[in-house]
């Protein structure tokens, strides 16, 4: 029986003074892995899309709204004498009002070329961020939404990243196409909000 401690003592010395891995990180059973956040989502539909044609989705075109306030926005996008709509709206805190489904042609694109494709309405998905990137910089929670919103797009239509674009560069491509035609240019959004917006969607895509 004595001889029997023994064998137990030493064992527990043993295992109780080994060193530690470092690199190790266990994790709990209970403890969770960080998760980004998740931002709530509403419908808010719009009648201001082409019933009669689908929408073949090869590309996205971002926009900002120009509105004070995000209530003024869905109302004009939802008015149906204005004739405007978009698939989503993203408020400054990053809560998304779906207007459309990606399949539905909202008119949102206008005159607009896309790698050769005219009428960017039949062909892409349009955003629409709350406030005017000219004066103020999109939101983090916008940049983080937004991409949250299209990462499954991007996936089931299998949209290259450089077939993400603005309203402005769709707009020019058509302007230079037609140069005699009369449109107005669109600087929705900006290119520095543009290229904020792509590199994190770029490091995201990345992981």
């Amino acid at each position: 029986m004595l001889f029997l401690t023994l064998v137990v003592a030493t064992l527990s010395y043993f295992m109780l003074s080994k060193p530690k891995d470092e690199g190790m990180v266990v994790m709990s059973k209970n403890e969770e892995r960080p998760t980004r956040k998740r931002y709530e989502v509403k419908n808010f539909p719009t009648p201001n899309y082409d019933r009669n044609r689908k929408n073949d989705v090869i590309g996205v075109v971002l926009h900002h709204t120009a509105e004070p306030t995000v209530e003024k926005s869905l109302a004009i996008l939802t008015s149906p004498t204005k004739k405007v709509g978009t698939h989503v709206v993203i408020d400054t805190d990053g809560t998304r009002y779906i207007m459309a489904e990606p399949e539905i042609a909202a008119y949102h694109a206008g005159l607009s070329i896309l790698n050769g494709q005219e009428g960017c309405n039949y062909c892409t998905v349009g955003i629409e961020f709350q406030g005017n990137t000219l004066v103020k910089p999109l939101t983090d929670d916008q940049i983080a939404s937004g991409i949250e919103y299209l990462l499954p797009i991007i996936e089931k239509y299998k949209v290259p990243l450089e077939n993400i674009v603005t309203h402005e560069m769709v707009r020019m491509a058509y302007k230079q196409k037609y140069p005699k035609k009369r449109c107005s240019c669109k600087v929705d959004i900006t290119p520095t909000e543009y290229m904020r917006f792509m590199k994190a969607l770029r490091e995201i895509v990345k992981e």
